[in-house]
């Protein structure tokens, strides 16, 4: 199964090798859960379902919002530029035969 699904596992090697350790990370995606989670607490009792997507899709754009006009990047703008280059063989590519050990 594992190999059948070798290049969606291995999909992050296409990037920079500087942000593999970001992209594999689930942390930005734990801390969003961790305060819409925190906002429905304070509420606590919802009166129909429809409420409840209201106030996580509210922290959802909040969140967007935040990082749409936020100084702090979790990519930075210089390494995302790397995406927008051709390849080029002398660049920052690595293999995922080599980097697996």
């Amino acid at each position: 199964m594992l190999r059948d699904a070798a290049e969606h596992l291995l999909a992050f090697t296409g990037f920079p090798v500087s942000h593999w350790k970001k992209i594999w990370s689930t942390n930005p995606l734990e801390r969003l859960n961790k305060e819409i989670k925190r906002r429905t607490d304070v509420v606590g009792v919802f009166p129909n379902p429809e409420a409840l997507h209201r106030l996580a899709g509210a922290v959802l754009v909040e969140a967007h919002d935040e990082w749409q006009v936020s100084d702090r990047r979790y990519l930075a703008e210089g390494s995302m530029a790397l995406l927008n280059r051709p390849q080029n063989p002398a660049e920052e590519v690595a293999q995922p035969a080599l980097i697996a050990s």
